[in-house]
């Protein structure tokens, strides 16, 4: 994320358009010179740094782009930690004690820090240097930067492209993201990405149609407060690990700005899966939690007619969707959806649950771990008694096999 003041966007006709950076020569030796900048204060202070960085945007008419990519490689590819060989707090503790004793005078300092440097000393020899550079090395300027991860100057270059977009969103107050046709699988990780996030939707569609997602935004949620555009600013780059999607944002205008029109009572923007932003988080695994995985591995040692498919489509439920996280196919045509409910918020149990009521679908075996405390989150999953697998520590293949061939024992749909 961009501070307010190194973001950098035009408005035509009511819709934002974010500034991005081709990757031009100019651009890219911008972005490597910063790189190697950085690379250059391995080891030496934050305010070391910031001076080189100041001497580099010295008179630049791009200097917003240099702040902004700086800014991205301090909070993103690198790491400062307090230096020295003592505890800052507890040297200026002693110091200060120290120092109240004796009178003021030129040999005071120096006094004063060779016999804190003495008095420090039980675990490690200090010297009066030590002290002094320990008094203030945990203050943010003081700080040392101790590692740093170069990205490559594309990287960076597409990575400030898409911290613009992130903070357009950031003052978003609705969103309506529609998924095109897709495959189910990237549907289920479009719509767990949201939940992941904490973003508060309706869902209206069908897999074959595709879906139409309508986000609250923060004004909406919290009274103007940007708790939730936060979310949907670090949404963004797991979104575009989803393909086939549309965006449309409505915001609140920038009214500290001169040149914003008074009589804008909103803006728009829009994004879609094709316009090349390019996301710096890692792809999605395969699984999403390791109860998943575990059950998919175990399963994989069966001998077994039962072939367990982790491509599920969707099942539309008034007011939401259920992304079952796995099917049970068998040879001769039998299936059964698995779903997995491990630990979540007492809200996330409500809500799984009154969606597999609402689904009216009887063909769906719900494995609910036995360290849920369903009662309290005012579950009663009495009625799903037939198709619900207890576990404790592992979920076990072969009980979820047992109810899969109690519910298809008249044999596969006509």
């Amino acid at each position: 994320m961009l501070p307010t003041e190194l973001l950098m966007f035009r408005v035509k006709g009511g819709v934002v358009e974010p500034r991005r950076l081709k990757p031009t020569p100019g651009n890219l030796q911008l972005a490597e010179t910063l790189i190697r900048t950085f690379e250059a204060n391995l080891g030496k202070r934050r305010a070391d740094l910031d001076e080189d960085l100041k001497v580099l945007g010295a008179g630049r008419p791009d200097f917003k782009v240099l702040r902004g990519m700086a800014h991205l490689l301090t909070n993103g590819s690198s790491t400062f930690e307090t230096g020295g060989h003592a505890e800052p707090s507890l040297v200026r503790e002693k110091v200060f004690e120290l120092a109240q004793a004796h009178p003021p005078s030129r040999l005071r300092r120096d006094l004063v820090l060779e016999q804190a440097a003495r008095s420090l000393s039980s675990e490690r020899p200090l010297s009066a240097e030590d002290v002094a550079a320990a008094l203030y090395a945990d203050l943010p300027d003081q700080q040392t930067l101790t590692a740093f991860d170069p990205p490559e100057p594309q990287a960076l270059i597409e990575r400030w492209d898409l911290a613009q977009a992130q903070g357009v969103l950031y003052r978003a107050y609705s969103l309506i993201l529609t998924a095109r046709p897709n495959e189910p699988a990237r549907y289920k990780q479009l719509l767990k990405y949201t939940r992941f996030f904490g973003l508060m939707l309706t869902v209206e569609g069908d897999p074959v149609h595709g879906f139409t997602l309508t986000l609250d935004g923060p004004t909406s949620l919290f009274g103007g407060t940007t708790r939730y555009g936060l979310a949907l600013s670090k949404f963004l780059p797991a979104l575009l690990h989803v393909t086939k999607w549309d965006l449309t944002a409505t915001l609140k205008p920038r009214r500290d700005l001169a040149w914003v029109d008074p009589k804008d009572e909103e803006w728009q923007f829009g994004l879609t899966s094709e316009d090349g932003y390019v996301s710096h988080y890692p792809e999605p695994k395969e699984h999403d939690s390791a109860l998943e995985s575990g059950f998919s591995e175990r399963f994989a040692k069966l001998e077994t007619a039962w072939k367990l498919e982790r491509e599920v489509d969707l099942v539309p439920v008034p007011g939401g969707v259920i992304l079952p996280d796995f099917r049970l196919a068998h040879e001769d045509g039998r299936s059964v959806l698995v779903e997995i409910v491990g630990y979540w918020r007492p809200e996330y149990l409500r809500k799984k649950f009154d969606l597999l009521r609402k689904s009216g679908r009887q063909d769906v075996i719900v494995c609910v771990s036995e360290r849920l405390n369903l009662e309290r989150a005012g579950v009663d999953p009495s009625d799903f008694d037939e198709r619900l697998v207890w576990f404790k520590g592992v979920l076990n293949p072969k009980e979820v096999l047992a109810v899969a061939e109690r519910l298809t024992a008249e044999g596969p749909p006509p």
